[in-house]
């Protein structure tokens, strides 16, 4: 009777186990989640005039590529709570307090419906509406200033998003079509992004000197590059090593280890997480002070959205190495 209960026990610890491996591999990545949802949100840019690119960024944020408990549980997709008006179903979260009440819904396109007529009917967005539905800055800032969230850098989250996927394609005239086909524009991508933008960019030659590349988006060598806080980084890919980042931008893999605060000497990136390719900051150069932790952040992983060093960080707020962050506390970065 004992070794039956045992073998049982055994199987449900495996079970427990397997299944656990299986949602780790089956999490949905961020070009999924836009490859799936980005057909609404034009719908909505067309009927509303809202950005489709605002949209998508929002749902990536608020959702974490659709990955959240919140969206999990009741397919909210936008942090949307109940409010006093709200006649449908509900669920509870903790937020910024314990058991805040959110917003139900049968599906996600449910949830994308109502993103848009809950911008469109609150007052308190009305302005949003006077900027053009391809002006993603504006919006960004008008959505942070009317009070969608507290975070203070939310606009630049946004933004952020937004310009490393290049999602401002959608806002544009046939914009699935062109952002189907960002990889394989017909015209060089330098031309392409200097059409479409404000930023004056400088010749690039074979190798980037990082003291020179002062553009917001470009390619090289199959990469694009990206800034924030005035530091240049990439998105690492599939079997990418720093070793191969490294031969390609002429920097040492030591170098890029110590740009992104490893002191692991046999530390290699992850696909899809950020690679500075220049020393990152000591402190944050934009307006915001502070930042709003979000559940299982550490200093490292602030840091590297910032674009701040990690020990900066840590001496800002007297933290100790390797500390969890509690999910809302309040993080200096300047």
């Amino acid at each position: 009777m004992n070794i039956s209960r045992i073998a049982i026990s055994l199987a449900g610890i495996l079970l427990f186990g397997y299944c656990g491996t299986l949602r780790a591999q089956v999490r949905q990545t961020r070009e999924e989640y836009i490859d799936r949802y980005k057909h609404i949100a034009v719908e909505q840019m067309e009927r509303y005039g809202i950005p489709a690119s605002i949209t998508m960024a929002q749902g990536i944020l608020e959702s974490d590529s659709g990955n959240s408990l919140l969206a999990l549980r009741s397919n909210n997709h936008f942090g949307i709570k109940c409010k006093s008006n709200w006649r449908g179903e509900r669920v509870y979260h903790d937020d910024d307090t314990k058991g805040e009440c959110f917003r139900a819904y049968p599906t996600v396109e449910a949830s994308y419906y109502d993103h848009a007529e809950f911008l469109d009917s609150q007052p308190r967005y009305d302005s949003l509406f006077a900027y053009a539905s391809d002006d993603y800055k504006s919006w960004a800032r008008g959505l942070k200033a009317a009070g969608y969230a507290t975070a203070p850098d939310y606009a630049q989250r946004l933004v952020r998003i937004i310009e490393e996927n290049q999602l401002y394609l959608l806002d544009r005239q046939d914009g699935e079509r062109l952002y189907a086909q960002r990889y394989g524009l017909e015209r060089d991508p330098e031309e392409w992004f200097s059409s479409q933008s404000s930023v004056e960019t400088p010749a690039v030659s074979t190798a980037i000197d990082p003291d020179n590349y002062r553009v917001t988006i470009n390619a090289h060598e199959g990469y694009n590059v990206y800034v924030t806080n005035g530091v240049h980084y990439i998105l690492a890919k599939e079997k990418d090593s720093f070793e191969n980042i490294g031969s390609k931008f002429r920097i040492s893999a030591g170098n890029l280890r110590r740009f992104n605060d490893l002191k692991d000497k046999k530390a290699q990136p992850l696909p899809g997480e950020v690679v500075y390719i220049e020393r990152k900051k000591k402190r944050w150069e934009g307006n915001a002070r502070h930042h709003i932790c979000r559940e299982g952040e550490t200093a490292y992983s602030v840091a590297q959205s910032y674009g701040i060093r990690m020990r900066s960080i840590e001496r800002l707020n007297d933290l100790k190495k390797n500390q969890t962050l509690e999910k809302g506390r309040q993080i200096r970065i300047q």
